[in-house]
């Protein structure tokens, strides 16, 4: 596998700082940033924003913690048809991918942890020392960052600042914290994580001190996104996509580790709640156009997302996904 990559002065940085403090103008101000960088990248950085530095080391230490134990006690952990524990290493296949086919396995392990308010969720943890109360924390803060960004979006699509509230007040969203091995070479369509989009609204994905993410350009080609300190990238995923009618982007991107060290990746998947209906947005709509998406509910698309993508529910069956 290739990993050259070309400047990524692509990828902006937007200090959320006067927004969050409730500087007079500046949701407005950030919403236009937020709209032009969604209509032509779909990634960003965002500074000053309130998550602290503690709570984000802690949580990767948590992530190295926890897949530095045998096999075989993660596997206790085995993670369920909720989506919910250890996935193993190549336990996901990317197939929902429309840029790279006939992709292997992916070389990474993964622990997933749900926002405990979520119906039927029980989140099942380890005995390593602190996982639990750090990992709640950093999905907590998270969620909330997640929220308060809501607003930025809608008016960024000319709605109402409060038109997201309700339809994301119990979010479907998860946290994953995935493991990396190095890997000297990666054969053809092997990779960390193969090219592919996120189901998501949106996805918070803190700063690794192991580079590894890329993302690709509308022309196609693939730029490194680099660490930026103090900052979060965010991207919009495909449930926004659809929502937004194709305006604003799901941006195509892949991770890999050819360093001589782990990498970890804390990424918090943020969707809507289960029974939002996602379908074109008023200000979408193009006169004398269908809607390019049909509606669907938001969990009705993770369960064919999921259904896709991961082993042990396509094995399972349609009715597991959905669970």
């Amino acid at each position: 596998m290739s990993t050259s990559n070309a400047p990524s002065t692509d990828i902006p940085v937007i200090d959320l700082g006067p927004y969050l403090a409730g500087e007079e103008g500046a949701l407005e101000r950030i919403a236009l940033q937020l709209r032009k960088n969604c209509e032509t990248v779909g990634f960003l950085y965002i500074s000053n924003h309130g998550v602290s530095q503690e709570l984000i080391d802690r949580t990767f230490a948590a992530a190295a913690a926890f897949h530095a134990q045998p096999l075989e006690k993660k596997m206790e952990l085995k993670v369920d048809n909720a989506m919910q524990g250890y996935l193993p290493m190549r336990g996901s296949t990317t197939r929902t991918s429309t840029i790279n086919t006939n992709n292997k396995p992916n070389e990474n392990e993964a622990f997933f942890v749900k926002g405990e308010g979520q119906p039927g969720v029980t989140n099942r943890w380890p005995n390593t020392p602190g996982f639990k109360d750090t990992t709640q924390a950093y999905y907590a803060a998270l969620e909330a960052l997640a929220q308060r960004m809501l607003p930025l979006y809608a008016r960024a699509l000319d709605l109402s600042a409060d038109y997201f509230d309700t339809k994301c007040d119990h979010p479907f969203s998860s946290l994953r914290l995935s493991h990396y091995p190095p890997v000297k070479e990666y054969a053809e369509n092997q990779f960390g994580i193969a090219p592919h989009t996120d189901s998501t609204f949106i996805t918070l994905l803190a700063q690794n001190k192991v580079p590894g993410l890329q993302i690709r350009r509308r022309d196609g080609v693939w730029i490194d996104a680099p660490v930026i300190e103090g900052t979060f990238i965010v991207n919009t995923g495909d449930t926004l996509h659809r929502w937004t009618n194709g305006r604003f982007l799901s941006t195509p991107h892949r991770a890999f580790n050819i360093s001589d060290q782990p990498r970890y990746a804390i990424p918090y998947f943020f969707h809507p709640n289960a029974e939002t209906l996602i379908e074109c947005l008023p200000t979408c709509r193009v006169e004398g156009e269908e809607p390019r998406f049909p509606p669907m509910t938001m969990g009705d698309y993770m369960a064919w997302f999921r259904g896709k993508n991961y082993d042990h529910l396509r094995k399972a069956g349609p009715a597991a996904a959905a669970e």
